[in-house]
C-alpha cells in the first residue's frame, strides 16, 4: 500500500527567495550515485540546483515553472486537456491530498503555489519518502499562483479543464486561510480560462460557532476592524458562481484530521440543508477521494450543492449512487429567470416610454393642425369685416349677380336715372359755388382803427409776422354707382 499524507507530514517554512528569472525556466539536477558526482546541466545560470545526496532511486524532480504564459493566452487559448486538473492552494492541508490522489489516478496536475521554493522542498520530500512515484512526479507541474489576481490565476490554469479549490484554514500553505473572496478570484479565473468544471470544498468548521471565550471575541473584533475587506458569505459566494457559465459542484463539510476516529466512518452525501449540526466530521483524505471521484464523472455531480458527513453505520456507495439522488441546484435557474424577467421589464419600460413619446408627438401635431385650421377659417371673416378694397372674389360674385336677368333696356334706364340724379346734384353744387364767388366780388368796407401814439424813446419793436395765406382746398366727393361696381369721385373747383 502506498504511503499517504498525514496532517503532520509536511511542515513547510516558506523563507523568502530571490527574484526568479522567468525567461528560461530550466533546471539543474545533481545526484550522487556510487560515489561519483553526475551532473546534468541545462542552464548554468538557473537558480534551481538540487543535490539529492544518497538517493539512488530519485531520477526526476517535479518540474516547477514560473512561466505562466503557457496558460491562458488572451486572443488564442490553448486546447484543454480533460486529464489535467489545476489545484488552487496545492500546498494546503486538503489541496496536497487532492494532488496526491489525482496523480495516483493518472491525472496531470498543475499545482498552484505561492512560493516555488517551498514547492521544491515539498517535491524533494515527497520523492524522498516515496509519497509520489517518479512517474507521478513527471505529471506534476508547479506554477506560481496567488489569490490576488484572476488574470494571473487564469494563466496559471493553462490547459487544465478542471479546477478545485478548498475554502478553509490552512489551505493556502500550512497556516494561511483561503476565504470565499479568494475563491471568487479562482472562479473568475476559471471563467476566463474556459474551464469545464469547478469543484469547491467549503470547510464549515472554519466559520464555527462561538467558544464563549472573551479573547476570541476580542480577536474577531480587531480582525474585522483592520481587515481590508470582509469575506463573502456562502450565499453570496454561491450567487457569484451561478452568475457564471461554469459547471460546478459545491461540497459543504467539516474537515478533521486523518488520524481521528471519524475518518474511519463511511461518508454520506446528502442534499443541501439535510445534515444536522451533530453530524460527524470528514477526514481530509476522504474529501480528497470524493473530489477525485467527482472529476471521474462530472456529469452526475454537475451544478449541485451537497453536504458531506460521516456515519459509522452508513453503507459504502459509489459516486454515481451518492450524487444521482441529489437534485440540481435551483439558484442558476432562478437567476436565469430573474435575468429574463429583468430584461423583459426593461424592454417593456422602453416600449412604454417610446409609445408615450409618440402620443405626445401626436398631440403636438394635432394642436398645430387645429391652430392652422382656425387661422385659415378666420382669414375670410377678417377680410369681410375690414373696410379695405373689395377683393376679386367679391367683385366676381357681384358681376355674377348682375349678369343674371341682364337687359340693355333696364341698364339704359338705370344709367339715365343715375346721370339725371348726378346732374341735379351738380347744378346745386355749381350754384353754391357761384354764390360764393359773388360774395367775394362785393366791395370791401374799410375798418377805422385808432393807432396809439408812438413813443420816440421806445426801441424798435419787432414786426409781427404776417399771417400766411390760407390755401383753399378743393372739395371732393366720392360715391359708389352701379351697385358698388364703380366709384365716382367729384372734385369741386372754385371758379
Amino acid at each position: 500500500m502506498a504511503p499517504t499524507l498525514t496532517s503532520n507530514s509536511f511542515l513547510l517554512s516558506t523563507t523568502p527567495h530571490p527574484r526568479l528569472s522567468f525567461k528560461n525556466p530550466r533546471f539543474t539536477v545533481s545526484a550522487k550515485k556510487s560515489g561519483q558526482n553526475q551532473e546534468t546541466t541545462t542552464n548554468s545560470g538557473n537558480p534551481f540546483n538540487f543535490d539529492f545526496g544518497k538517493l539512488p532511486d530519485v531520477t526526476s524532480l517535479i518540474p516547477a515553472s514560473t512561466n505562466t504564459s503557457s496558460g491562458l493566452s488572451f486572443g488564442r487559448q490553448r486546447a484543454k486537456d480533460p486529464g489535467t486538473v489545476f489545484i488552487a492552494g496545492a500546498t494546503g492541508q486538503a489541496g496536497i491530498r487532492i494532488a496526491q490522489l489525482l496523480l495516483r489516478e493518472g491525472y496531470s496536475v498543475r499545482a498552484g503555489v505561492s512560493d516555488l521554493g517551498a514547492a521544491q522542498e515539498l517535491a524533494r520530500l515527497a520523492v524522498s519518502y516515496k509519497v509520489i512515484s517518479n512517474d507521478e512526479s513527471k505529471r506534476l507541474n508547479a506554477v506560481a499562483s496567488t489569490f490576488q489576481d484572476a488574470e494571473s490565476i487564469a494563466k496559471a490554469i493553462g490547459n487544465a479543464s478542471k479546477v478545485v479549490v478548498t475554502i478553509g484554514k490552512g489551505e493556502n500553505g500550512p497556516a494561511t486561510e483561503v476565504t470565499t473572496t479568494d475563491a471568487v478570484q479562482v472562479i473568475q479565473a476559471a471563467q476566463l480560462a474556459g474551464v469545464g468544471h469547478v469543484a469547491i470544498v467549503y470547510d464549515e468548521s472554519t466559520s464555527g460557532g462561538s467558544t464563549y471565550n472573551v479573547l476570541d471575541g476580542i480577536t474577531s473584533f480587531f480582525n474585522n476592524l483592520f481587515s481590508k475587506s470582509q469575506p463573502l458569505t456562502i450565499a453570496e459566494f454561491l450567487q457569484k458562481i451561478v452568475e457564471t457559465d461554469l459547471s460546478y459542484t459545491l461540497i459543504k463539510t467539516r474537515l478533521t484530521e486523518d488520524f481521528s476516529p471519524e475518518s474511519s466512518y463511511k461518508i454520506v452525501v446528502s442534499a443541501e440543508g439535510s445534515a444536522g449540526a451533530d453530524a460527524y466530521k470528514v477526514g481530509k483524505s476522504q474529501i480528497a477521494k470524493l473530489v477525485v471521484d467527482v472529476f471521474s464523472n462530472t456529469a452526475v455531480a454537475e451544478n449541485k450543492v451537497v453536504e458531506v458527513f460521516t456515519d459509522p453505520s452508513a453503507p459504502s456507495k459509489t459516486v454515481d449512487e451518492h450524487f444521482s439522488v441529489i437534485p440540481e441546484d435551483g439558484r442558476r435557474k432562478a437567476y436565469a429567470e430573474a435575468l429574463e424577467k429583468s430584461k423583459a421589464e426593461v424592454e417593456a419600460r422602453g416600449a412604454a416610454e417610446a409609445s408615450k413619446r409618440q402620443e405626445q408627438e401626436a398631440k403636438k401635431l394635432e394642436k398645430k393642425e387645429a391652430k392652422a385650421a382656425a387661422s385659415f377659417a378666420k382669414e375670410p371673416e377678417e377680410k369681410a369685416s375690414s373696410p379695405s378694397v373689395p377683393s376679386v372674389e367679391s367683385l366676381l360674385d357681384k358681376a355674377k349677380g348682375l349678369s343674371t336677368g341682364f337687359s340693355f333696356e333696364k341698364f339704359s334706364s338705370q344709367l339715365k336715372s343715375a346721370v339725371e340724379k348726378a346732374n341735379e346734384e351738380s347744378d346745386a353744387q355749381v350754384a353754391t359755388v357761384r354764390g360764393r364767388a359773388k360774395a367775394k366780388n362785393l366791395p370791401a368796407q374799410k375798418a377805422v382803427v385808432k393807432t396809439p401814439p408812438r413813443n420816440p424813446f421806445a426801441s424798435k419793436t419787432k414786426e409781427a409776422p404776417k399771417p400766411a395765406k390760407q390755401t383753399e382746398v378743393a372739395a371732393t366727393e366720392k360715391r359708389k354707382i352701379f351697385g358698388g361696381l364703380f366709384q365716382q369721385e367729384t372734385i369741386y373747383v372754385d371758379d
